[in-house]
This record gives C-alpha cells, sequence and structure tokens, in this order.
C-alpha cells in the first residue's frame, strides 16, 4: 500500500475482484450509468469478474489480478484494472521488440505491470475516477502503480488503449506517450444505410451495394440477437467461431467457455450477437458489445466461408444497427486497413509506458517520437484516400 501525505490518499493493490465491493468500483468506473448504459462496458465490475471468475485470466494465464484502489478515508475516489504480465500477449499495443531489446542487452522484461482491458483493443479511460476527482484520482494511481513496479524490481509499466485526455495527463506525469491508429465509423448525421451510402464515392458505394448482396445470398438469413432474444445455444455456436478465429489467429484462444456463460449472466443486456444462420444452424457470427455511445465489434468467426459475409456480419451489420438505435461510432477492433474502403477511417489511439532503466527509456522515447511522426503521417495519408466524396454533388 502507498500513500501521498499531500492528500492523504491510499493506494491499495487487490489480486482479487471479490475484494472489492461492486458498487465501490462501478461508482469510478461508470459513475455515468447511473442515468443509462456506461460509455463502454469493458472496465465494468461484471465485465472484469467475467474474465476472472472464468478463468480468462488469473494463474496460469500470464494476466495476474492487482487491482489498484485509491482511498481518501477509506472511501473510493478512483480504481484501475491493473494486472502483472509474464507475455506480452492479448495486448494489441505490441512491445515484443522493446522485450527483444532489453532481454538481448541482458535485462529481465517480464514480469511487468499492465493498467489494461485484457483482449480488449478498445479505447476507454483506464485510470477510473469518480467524478470531481479525476486529476487527484488520476495521479495517485499513476503514482502508486509506478511505486509498485519500481518496489518489486519490474522493467516497466504500461497503460494502453488510454484515453486522448488521459495520454496528455500521463505524459506530464513523466510517462512515455505512444500513438497507435485503429480504423472506426462514425456518423456524420445519416438518417440509414442509405444515407451513409450517399456519402460515399461512387465506385465505393457499388462495391459496397456488390458485396451486401453477395453476403446477404449465402441461402440462410442474418439475426441480430441482443437481450432476452440471445439463448444459451447461441453461445454454443458462437464458441465454435471463436475457437477457430483463435486458433488460427493466436494458437489458443484468449477467452474460456466459461466467460461466454458469465456474460449470458450478467450482460447480454449489453451485447449485440449477429448470427448467419442457414438450414437452422449459425455458420457465422459477430460478437459486439453496447456502450453508450459506441458500438465495439470484439469477434468474429465461421464454420462456413461464403463470400463477403465477414464484412455484412462485422461491418455493415454494425453500421445498420447504430444507425436504428442512436449510436454515433462503431469500432471494429484492431488493425486492418481494408476497413477504409468500407467507411471506417483512420483514428490516433493512445498509451503510457514507465521504464525503470533510465538508458533503455532514453532509446524508447527517441523511438517514440520517430513512431508518433510516422503514425500522424500515415493517418492523414490513409484519410486522403478514404472512401467518401471529393467532389460535393458527385453522383452515380
Amino acid at each position: 500500500m502507498t500513500e501521498t501525505r499531500e492528500t492523504q490518499i491510499e493506494v491499495g493493490a487487490h489480486p482479487d475482484l471479490s475484494e472489492i465491493d461492486p458498487a465501490e468500483w462501478d461508482s469510478c468506473a461508470c459513475p455515468e450509468a447511473v442515468t443509462g448504459r456506461p460509455r463502454d462496458p469493458f472496465t465494468t465490475y461484471r465485465f472484469l469478474s467475467a474474465l476472472e471468475e472464468s478463468g480468462s485470466v488469473g494463474p496460469g494465464t500470464g494476466w495476474q489480478p492487482q487491482y489498484l484502489v485509491a482511498r481518501i478515508d477509506g472511501e473510493a475516489i478512483a480504481c484501475a484494472p491493473l494486472y502483472a504480465k509474464g507475455h506480452s500477449q492479448g495486448e494489441y499495443i505490441f512491445d515484443y521488440n522493446w522485450a527483444h531489446a532489453y532481454e538481448r542487452a541482458g535485462g529481465r522484461y517480464y514480469p511487468k505491470l499492465q493498467i489494461a482491458v485484457p483482449f480488449t483493443p478498445a479505447t476507454g479511460r483506464r485510470f477510473l475516477t469518480r467524478e470531481g476527482f479525476e486529476e487527484t484520482g488520476r495521479a495517485a494511481l499513476i503514482q502508486g502503480a509506478v511505486q509498485i513496479a519500481a518496489q518489486n524490481g519490474l522493467s516497466s509499466l504500461h497503460a494502453t488503449f488510454c484515453t486522448g485526455e488521459e495520454a496528455a495527463s500521463g505524459e506530464e506525469a513523466g510517462l512515455l506517450h505512444r500513438t497507435g491508429q485503429q480504423f472506426h465509423w462514425l456518423d456524420r448525421d445519416y438518417d440509414d444505410f442509405d444515407g451513409f451510402l450517399a456519402s460515399l464515392s461512387s465506385r465505393k458505394r457499388k462495391n459496397i451495394r456488390k458485396e451486401r448482396e453477395a453476403a446477404q445470398g449465402f441461402g440462410g438469413r442474418i439475426v441480430t440477437l441482443t437481450g432476452e432474444e440471445i439463448q444459451p445455444h447461441h453461445w454454443d455456436a458462437f464458441w465454435r467461431f471463436y475457437q477457430d478465429t483463435g486458433a488460427r489467429k493466436w494458437g489458443t484462444p484468449y477467452l474460456t467457455r466459461s466467460f461466454f456463460d458469465r456474460v449470458h449472466e450478467t450482460m447480454r443486456d449489453d451485447v449485440l450477437l449477429i448470427l448467419a444462420e442457414r438450414d437452422g444452424q449459425a455458420v457465422a457470427g459477430a460478437l459486439n458489445f453496447i456502450g453508450r455511445d459506441t458500438l465495439y465489434g470484439r469477434y468474429w468467426g465461421c464454420i462456413e466461408d461464403h463470400n463477403a459475409l465477414h464484412f455484412e456480419l462485422c461491418y455493415y451489420q454494425a453500421i445498420d444497427w447504430a444507425l436504428a438505435n442512436g449510436l454515433t461510432r462503431v469500432e471494429a477492433g484492431a488493425q486492418g486497413e481494408h476497413k477504409l474502403a468500407r467507411g471506417y477511417l483512420p483514428v490516433p489511439t493512445h498509451s503510457l509506458h514507465w521504464i525503470a532503466d533510465e538508458g533503455f527509456a532514453r532509446a524508447v522515447r527517441q523511438f517514440l517520437v520517430a513512431e508518433r511522426e510516422a503514425v500522424d503521417e500515415e493517418i492523414e495519408v490513409l484519410t486522403s484516400f478514404g472512401p467518401f466524396r471529393k467532389v460535393k454533388g458527385e453522383s452515380e
């Protein structure tokens, strides 16, 4: 436990989420939820608890929880999902090259500390504060996490997919700021999908229509399910899809089967499941989580290959649903320049890093300056090649 004497804030680490009261955690993680949905569901108690209770994180996974809570007079003012990491898997902001360089120089990179939502490349607050304690709580969490890393002789601390505001604050506190990019779809006051198509260049508009026609002609039907519409057998089907995708991408799926059962029990109102069914059997599907104004695409899989069905379920159906339900953004996960032609434009992502070894920290800082310039330039170039009309009034 650490203490900042000036403000009498105590910061403690908890290896088990059950040690923390759910209402106490969520008062920091999603105070806005008293009037509706959380901004995003991933830092809520129920999501992090589903990861832990299902064995997706914890012993043997390389993600060992050390949840931080900052308190004043015993009352929580801030918290953070902190993990001791034995590898760099499931992070999506990759530091493998850093690890290899540090170890070639004779250092030991792992274990390290990671403030993150495991397996979830979605931007959101990582330093979770109650309203009115934003600056104080964030500073206490940063200080507490750095102190834990230093006292335990760990190589580094990382906070990934934090907000731009958090990145600026962390940089002022002496942390290293790294940028990356993802592709997001934004509602520009479209009434419906046709309104979105009308904003595209003629060639891109025709291509999307052809893809949708091909995908929807796969020989079955596409269904969107949320809340009570989702039944246990739907998770059985999606687990098959997830296993196939996980085996191909990561070798071993990150999430356990039990995770989806926990989500069904506690979060199905926060889930949008899009399935392609043929002859009474689901043959492909996409799992999304619903935020206050954003739909977060997370996983996709299939047991049959059909032309453009991936684009339809993951991108176009997501846009359809967002427009119909008043959401203004779709985040379709990490990577994928192929999303650009489908209306998803590049946006920056942010992470913060503390490195114990001063010499190595200097080298990383120099690298990050060059990388940030390259990322900024790539975002500018890719945006200029976006699918939207360049000449006002262009028509088919």
